[in-house]
């Protein structure tokens, strides 16, 4: 699978980057506008929206610097920090995350760019919420989610295992392009397993073509 991304599934990345990130701005707007109509008495609520749409916005350009940028490939950038930004995307969200991984395996270049655009794969395919668990061992790290109408969608999957035209693409099914390139280019595994109905599972392999065990 070639590992380039070329304008029109950049375009489309970034096009959906920034529409998730437009809702939490936009509320921040909101609250300003509030404050300045109604002055600081009886402004708290407003102050509340500031602030917590202030760190949704935050939590989400750090998931985003990590996954898609060259921060996320760094040496320097340790497990702890690769876990509180997955931790932060899903607080207060529908979906309840539980890091299950006693032990880390020992994880190459890139490997934690992939997982985080594993994690944002298994988030988009649990749209009404659930539980999604992360276990980590020699095979990789595999994500399991479980919730109502979890799964994930065809153009998503054959976009993932390279099987898309980038003319072709839709917003949908973009995430899916990048993140098999991305995990292309260093040379990582990143599969769907085989799905059962409300359940889906998605696993980061050490190396590309790596069997899942």
């Amino acid at each position: 699978m070639p590992a380039m991304i070329g304008v029109r599934a950049m375009e489309l990345l970034i096009s959906r980057l920034c529409h998730d990130l437009v809702g939490p701005v936009g509320a921040i707007n909101n609250g300003v506008e509030l404050i300045e109509e109604s002055g600081l008495a009886g402004s708290e609520d407003a102050f509340d929206l500031v602030s917590e749409s202030a760190e949704i916005a935050s939590r989400r350009l750090k998931m985003f610097r990590l996954a898609f940028g060259a921060a996320g490939a760094q040496d320097t950038l340790g497990l702890g920090d690769i876990r509180a930004v997955i931790e932060g995307w899903f607080r207060g969200g529908k979906v309840r995350f539980v890091w299950s991984a006693a032990s880390f395996p020992e994880t190459p270049r890139g490997f934690m760019k992939v997982l985080l655009c594993a994690v944002l794969l298994a988030d988009e395919a649990m749209p009404q919420g659930g539980a999604l668990t992360l276990t980590a061992g020699s095979g990789g790290v595999r994500l399991a989610g479980e919730g109502r109408a979890a799964s994930v969608r065809e153009e998503v999957r054959t976009a993932l295992e390279g099987g898309s035209v980038e003319d072709d693409l839709t917003p949908r099914a973009v995430l899916g392009y990048a993140a098999g390139r991305i995990a292309a280019a260093y040379g990582l595994g990143l599969a769907i397993e085989a799905e059962e109905p409300g359940r889906v599972a998605i696993r980061v392999l050490p190396q590309s073509g790596a069997p899942l065990v």
